[in-house]
Order: C-alpha cells, then sequence, then structure tokens
C-alpha cells in the first residue's frame, strides 16, 4: 500500500483537482491512503475569521461568504448537476457550524486554541470530502475517512503531540477493515480521547500521511506539491538551485529544520523508523523524478554538500560571566528556562573555556527569553557573576548540509573562504559531531549573498557570475561596454564567466538593473529610466544590492569618485580603475587602500594608471615579487605628449597638435593636466611607490618646459590662446632639437629613491628616439637586467586601449 499527499497548491482549484484525479487513475492498480490539504490559502482565512470575530469585526461573515462561495463553485465546475445537490448541502451546513462558532467568538471577545483548531479543521475536511467525492463519480472505488477518528492527539491545541500507540492501533484496524482501493483522508488534523478537534500544526498534513504511512508499514509515501522535489538552495533566492535527486532521512531533517519548506521536519522521522522512503514530486509536472528520501542513498563522495539552507529573522542571545566558569547546571538552567516558555532553541554554541553559552531564537521570542532567562539568573547578575544577558538582532543563520562532509577534508574551510571573500561577516558557528550539518550566524542582510554565494562555491561548475557597478561611460567607459558586449560569448564559453553589469552612471544620472543592465541599449536606458546621479546614493545602492562578486569601475577623472574607494573595499567589494587620483594622492591614503584591498580580500587593481593597457604595473611586480632589486626606471609615460612630440613637424604650430591630440582623445579632457607635466608626475609616482618608495607628489622634480603664463592659465580657452601667443617659443625647442639631429621626449625618471620628469632631446641611438605616434616605453633596469633593461612599448593613450587594460584588470579580478 502507498500513502500519497497532495499539498494546498495541489487542490487550488477545480483544474487543480482534475488533474489528482488523473493522476490517480494511471496509478497501477492497488491500494491508496491519500491525505489532502486544504484549498490555498483557506487555512489562512479561516485564522483570520477566528482573529476578526474575537476583535468584534464583522469583516469575519464577508470572509465566510468567500469561502463558501469558492466551495460552491468548485462543486459547479467538478460536477454535474446532478451530482451537486448533496455536496452543496454539505458544505453550506459546514459554513453554518462555522458561522455559529465565529458568532461564539464574538460574543466573549476570546479565541481560544482550542476554537481556532476547530476553525482550521473546515478547510482540509471540506477539500477531502469533495475529492473523494470527485472520485467516486469518476468511477474509482473511493471513501472518505476522517482523521480524527485515527489520530489522537494530547490536548496541547495549536500543535498537537501524537499519541502513537492509540493511533497505530485505530489505523491498522480501520485499514484491515477497509477494502476500498482509494482512501481519501483530510491532513493536518486529529482529536483527543475526548473528540476535541487539534491540529498537528502548519506543514502538518505531510505529518499526517507519515503517522499512516508508517502505521501500515506503507511501501512508499510521495509527498506531492508545487516543486520538483528538494532543491539545492532557495529557488527564490538562489537562481541557479536545482533538485536533489537522492537524499538521506539525516540530510532531509536537515534541511527541512533550516527552512527548506518543501517538507515539514516531523513527517521523516515516523518513514525513517520504518525505513519507508518518501518520494516529493511535482503535482503540475509529474514525470519529473523529483527527491527520494530513503536510508541508502547513493553517495558522491566528490560531492560533500547535498543543500544549503537557511532561517532568516533569528538573534543570538549571549550568556557570560567568569561565575560560569568550572560550575556545573548553567547550561541546564538556561535551556529549562526557555522550554517553561516553549521557546524553540535553533542554534548553540559554548565558548571552550565555559565563559559564555550563545544560543539562537527566533526574533519574535526575543522579549519572551530575556525576560525568563533575567528572572533565572538575576541573583548571578546581581552579584556580578554573570553580565547582563546580550541580545543581537537582526541576523539569520545558513547551515551547509551533506552526509560526505565527514569524508573530505577542507569542507568548512571552503564555506567559510567563499563567504569571507565576499565580505560576509560570521557571527558564531556550529558543527555537529556527526559532520552533517556546519552552521553559520550571519547579517541577516547578507543572506541572499551567503546562500548565492555558498551555492557557486559547492554547486555550480563555471560560469561564475560576476557584477559590475560602472562609473564613467564617456570614450572610455563606453568602449569598454562595446567590449564587453562582444566578449560576452567568449567569456562564458572559454572563461567561465557571466559578466553583468548592474550599474552605470554618467555625472548627471545612474541606472541599475538587478537582473543585468541590457548593453544594446544602455544609452538609452541611463538618459530615459535614469535618476539623479549622486556618488552617495550610488553607493547606498551598492550596498542594497549586496551581490556576491561584486565590482567597482572607475573610469572617470574625478577626484570624489577617487576617493570614495576605501569604502568600496570595506564592503569587500573590488574596485577596478583607470583613475590616476587614488593612487597619487598622499602616500598614507595610497597604502590605506593598499592595506584594505588585503585585509577585506578585495581586488584593487589599477594597470591603467601607467601605460594604459601596457603591462607596465603587473611586470614591476612580477619583477619585485620574484626578488629582482629595481635599479632605475627610464620612462615616456604621455601617450598625449609624445603624439604631440611626434607631429610637431613642419608647418604644424604646437597649438594645433595639441588641439588634434584632444579631438582623437589622447590627452586628459583638460590638456593642461598633460603639458603641465601632472600626468606623468602622478605615473611616476606610482611606479615609485609600487617599488616600495613613500614618495608624495611635491618630492618629484618637475622641469617645465611651459612658460610660466601658460601654466598659470585660468581656462582651457586661455590656455590656447596662450599657447598660440608663444608659438615662436615652441618652434624654437623643435629647432635646437632638429639641428642636433635629436627628437623630443618628456622622459620620467625614478633612480635611487628619487624621481624627476622633464622635455628633454634624445639621441638616436636612445630607445626612446624610435617612438611612434602615441606610443609609451618603459625601461626597467634591474640586478636581473643590468646590461640591456626590460623594455615594455606599445599604445599608451586612447579609449580602445585604456578600455581594454580596465576590462583585463576585471578578469584579473575575477581570479
Amino acid at each position: 500500500m502507498q500513502v500519497l499527499k497532495f499539498g494546498g497548491s495541489s487542490v487550488a482549484h477545480s483544474d487543480a483537482i482534475k488533474r489528482i484525479c488523473s493522476l490517480l487513475e494511471k496509478k497501477p492498480k492497488g491500494r491508496y491512503a491519500i491525505v489532502v490539504s486544504a484549498l490555498g490559502n483557506i487555512t489562512d482565512q479561516l485564522i483570520q475569521c477566528g482573529e476578526f470575530a474575537s476583535e468584534r469585526k464583522n469583516i469575519y461573515k464577508s470572509i465566510l461568504e468567500k469561502i463558501e462561495i469558492r466551495h460552491l463553485n468548485i462543486i459547479r465546475e467538478l460536477f454535474p448537476i446532478t451530482y451537486q445537490s448533496h455536496l452543496i448541502s454539505w458544505i453550506k451546513k459546514n459554513i453554518n457550524d462555522l458561522e455559529s462558532l465565529c458568532d461564539g467568538i464574538f460574543q466573549v471577545e476570546e479565541l481560544s486554541k482550542r476554537s481556532l483548531d476547530k476553525i482550521m479543521s473546515f478547510g482540509e475536511l471540506s477539500s477531502s470530502f469533495l475529492i473523494a467525492e470527485k472520485l467516486k463519480q469518476s468511477g474509482l472505488d473511493a471513501i472518505c475517512k476522517d482523521s480524527r477518528d485515527l489520530i489522537i492527539t494530547d490536548s496541547q491545541f495549536g500543535c498537537a503531540q501524537v499519541d502513537f500507540i492509540t493511533s497505530n492501533h485505530h489505523i491498522i484496524q480501520f485499514f484491515r477493515e477497509k477494502t476500498s482501493e482509494y482512501i481519501v483522508l483530510p491532513g493536518f488534523i486529529g482529536s483527543t480521547l475526548e473528540k476535541e478537534t487539534t491540529t498537528l500544526g502548519r506543514g502538518g498534513s505531510d505529518y499526517t500521511a507519515a503517522i499512516l504511512a508508517s502505521a501500515i508499514s506503507a511501501s512508499l509515501l510521495e509527498i506531492w506539491t508545487d516543486v520538483s522535489g528538494m532543491m539545492t538552495a532557495n529557488p527564490k533566492i538562489v537562481n541557479q538551485a536545482f533538485p536533489i535527486k537522492e537524499i538521506s532521512y539525516e540530510e532531509a531533517m536537515e534541511l527541512s529544520h533550516f527552512g527548506a519548506k518543501v517538507i515539514y521536519p516531523p513527517t521523516i522521522h515516523p518513514a525513517m523508523k520504518k525505513h519507508i522512503p518518501i518520494q516529493i514530486k511535482n503535482t503540475f509536472s509529474p514525470i519529473d523524478p523529483g527527491t527520494l528520501i530513503y536510508i541508502n542513498k547513493n553517495t558522491n563522495i566528490s560531492q560533500p554538500v547535498t543543500g544549503i539552507s537557511g532561517i532568516q529573522n533569528m538573534a543570538l542571545l549571549t550568556l557570560e560571566g567568569s561565575g560560569m566558569v568550572g560550575i556545573p547546571g548553567y547550561s541546564k538552567r538556561l535551556f529549562e528556562a526557555l522550554s517553561r516558555e516553549k521557546i524553540n532553541v535553533i542554534f548553540i554554541t559554548q565558548s571552550s573555556s565555559e565563559h559564555s553559552i550563545t544560543t539562537g531564537i527566533h526574533e519574535t521570542d526575543i522579549i519572551k527569553a530575556k525576560t525568563v532567562i533575567d528572572s533565572e539568573f538575576s541573583q548571578e547578575i546581581h552579584q556580578r557573576h554573570l553580565d547582563p544577558l546580550r541580545i543581537e538582532k537582526d541576523l539569520c543563520i545558513i547551515a551547509v548540509v551533506g552526509d560526505n562532509m565527514k569524508n573530505l577534508h577542507g569542507t568548512s574551510g571552503k564555506m567559510f573562504s567563499a563567504l569571507g571573500r565576499n565580505s560576509v561577516n560570521v557571527r558564531a558557528i556550529a558543527q555537529g559531531s556527526t559532520e552533517k550539518n556546519i552552521s553559520a550566524v550571519i547579517r541577516k542582510t547578507d543572506f541572499k549573498k551567503a546562500l548565492n554565494t555558498l551555492h557557486e562555491s559547492f554547486f555550480e561548475s563555471p560560469p561564475k557570475q560576476i557584477n559590475l557597478f560602472i562609473c564613467g561611460v564617456g570614450k572610455v567607459g563606453s568602449k569598454l561596454m562595446e567590449q564587453i558586449d562582444q566578449q560576452q560569448n567568449y567569456l562564458l564559453k572559454v572563461l567561465k564567466l557571466q559578466v553583468r553589469v548592474i550599474g552605470l552612471a554618467n555625472s548627471k544620472k545612474m541606472y541599475f538593473n538587478d537582473h543585468g543592465i541590457n548593453l544594446n541599449d544602455w544609452k538609452e536606458n541611463i538618459s530615459q529610466k535614469g535618476i539623479r546621479m549622486n556618488i552617495y546614493s550610488f553607493m547606498e545602492k551598492v550596498w542594497k544590492f549586496n551581490l556576491r562578486n561584486s565590482l567597482f569601475v572607475d573610469n572617470t577623472a574625478s577626484e570624489e569618485m577617487a576617493m570614495t574607494y576605501d569604502k568600496f573595499l570595506k564592503n569587500g567589494i573590488g574596485v577596478i580603475t583607470c583613475n590616476k587620483i587614488a593612487c597619487s594622492s598622499d602616500y598614507d591614503h595610497y597604502k590605506k587602500l593598499k592595506t584594505l584591498s588585503r585585509h577585506f580580500k578585495a581586488p584593487f587593481l589599477f594597470e591603467t594608471n601607467v601605460g594604459a593597457s601596457l603591462p607596465v604595473i603587473s611586470t614591476l611586480n612580477d619583477l619585485i615579487n620574484s626578488g629582482d632589486k629595481i635599479n632605475k626606471i627610464e620612462a615616456v609615460l604621455s601617450g598625449s605628449l609624445n603624439f604631440i612630440f611626434n607631429h610637431f613637424l613642419g608647418k604644424k604650430s604646437f597649438l594645433e597638435v595639441v588641439q588634434e591630440a584632444q579631438l582623437k582623445g589622447y590627452t586628459e579632457p583638460d590638456p593642461r593636466i598633460d603639458l603641465s607635466g601632472l600626468d606623468v608626475m602622478r605615473k611616476i609616482l606610482i611606479l615609485a611607490r609600487e617599488c616600495g618608495s613613500p614618495l608624495e607628489l611635491s618630492d618629484i622634480h618637475q622641469k617645465s618646459f611651459l612658460p610660466e603664463t601658460c601654466s598659470s592659465s585660468s581656462s582651457i580657452e586661455d590656455f590656447y590662446q596662450k599657447l598660440h601667443r608663444y608659438k615662436d617659443y615652441f618652434f624654437k625647442i623643435r629647432s635646437e632639437a632638429e639641428k642636433d639631429k635629436k627628437r623630443l621626449r618628456f622622459i620620467a625618471r625614478y633612480e635611487n629613491g628619487g624621481a624627476s620628469v622633464g622635455l628633454e632631446s634624445v639621441k638616436q641611438i636612445h630607445p626612446f628616439f624610435q617612438l611612434e605616434g602615441k606610443d609609451n616605453m618603459v625601461l626597467y633596469n634591474t640586478y636581473r637586467y643590468a646590461e640591456q633593461p626590460l623594455i615594455i612599448k606599445g599604445a599608451g593613450a586612447g579609449a580602445e586601449v585604456t578600455a581594454s587594460g580596465v576590462f583585463s584588470d576585471i578578469i584579473k579580478a575575477t581570479k
């Protein structure tokens, strides 16, 4: 014999009930006990009726009317007219009884648990009656049996405890006497020996089915619901969650205890006791295999974790004090006090020094728990043997569950490493001696991120999801968006990376989409749907999303933006930037950012600060990390200045060449930054600092080639006017270099702890002489490269190459 249970969603309407009947008709010939829940949401409506009646609110009458109409409509949709009369009479009689009960509650203004159990029983009694009648009307050998005649409980109304000895006797006797093929029973309800209606707790229909299955030693218990089995995680929170094919009783109990709602936790005990397999199936997709819960689960030794679950809205209670050390009985008194108030303890951990005990409870129980614990330990607290009870709220618990965790080393390390990389702070940890469960208490705001992070770590083969928040969508930012769009298939197939742009901002507007911004129409979205840009509002949105593997990308030249990096790093969000201001600000700030990056395990990459996409900084780091010593750095670090001096030929004026460089996007938006040498000073400063030198920008010796009046220009227009005024001055500089067959190069040097920048004339034999266009060149003279320097050469300016450098840093950060 088999037991089948159908939940509220499976009996929500007439089509769902027809689906159940069709499913049962296709079952092999045999005997079936069918346990059903109330129609979807009916139980909640019945509870409302009782509550409104106790508050003397007449609205309960209209709710009862809606409940009646819904049942009558189902009768009319399921049965021919000739079959409806007695069904309608049955429903109306029960609704009348229900209304009389609510009227009494209305008069006395009190809703007892006993009365509420009686009210709630209507849902299951009605659905089981209608389904049994539909099976009979379809020609099947079916009857309906009231579970209250079989399942006997104590008088703990609201969540009654089953008397298994008496109940098993009644169940066995009934199924021996009744030979019907289909026996439909209401779930969730039982009765006392005095025939008072009781309920088994929310989710009790599963429990009813398990009690019946255990009593009759059923061959299989099927739980039919609206999902295709137990999932590796909550699919509403983790999109990549998938059904678990096989799971042990113990694993299923752990997952259901920690929030997996597919099966009611007490259901598993009766089935496990008799080794009855439990099959969880989807009523709306019956061909799906679902999840099989049984004792001999096929084990995959390489997969230690079976599922991840969690409980939100939790609080930690910590009892601590030196008076606890070495004194027995504190734990006993604490848990007895909580038990007296029927407060469920979800989580327990105790320090090895016996100095403290920490327990986790639901937030709704905080006031009761504090009251009873303060009372129990009032004397010890007064005598200062114990500290006052410490309460921490806004927490949740996540649990990684699996039978195989005990067989594989490193599971807990992998768990906490993954959480740490995403800045999920763990407040408390507990692991049972069976090693089937590792639980961690974290902030409630990190719940979604933690579940997704752990699911990605333990279950998901690549791709790895990367979430980008990008500020600056001008020339560099626009090219970056194009490159990400063009490379999406390659990233997915080859690098196994799913790169999503979640937030975008320019100087005026910002736009967000938590599912990822469409890279084909992002300009229209930021223009039409964007909201006013404010960097602090932008950051708040990023914190609120709280997504795993998040990166902040700064394509601006904004000082305000550069000064926010520390806030991103402290939140575990990596920073990718082509903005040189942060790394060339005061040395203490630079060191702070590097320290935060290490401390919070958040990447801080700025390769494009020097040489656009050229591997200047990464090569320098590789040399130093491998033990080489930097003796000297010589570099042409301004692609714009190199372009200018390479094109300052013939009849072209210096002003014309500068304007051409700006038009092509080779200079900063304000070309004065390039021509003043400030941009190059920042770059050589960054290289010096990467070498370990604590230089400040003011320490760099600068030999400016600009007349002083040009350097002090009040605006770009004023600057251009002065360049035109000094055209003869610039022609003279060029002529003197050409006379000696030299070329003009703006060179940066770092040597013996000092740095300098300035315009120089180089001979034909110098490597810088042959530099063309906007190219950069860096010469590393090191202990290993003493005779011939290590040379890095290539395009050092332009939106396309700078964007590619930023893109490269994004990919590096994912590793």
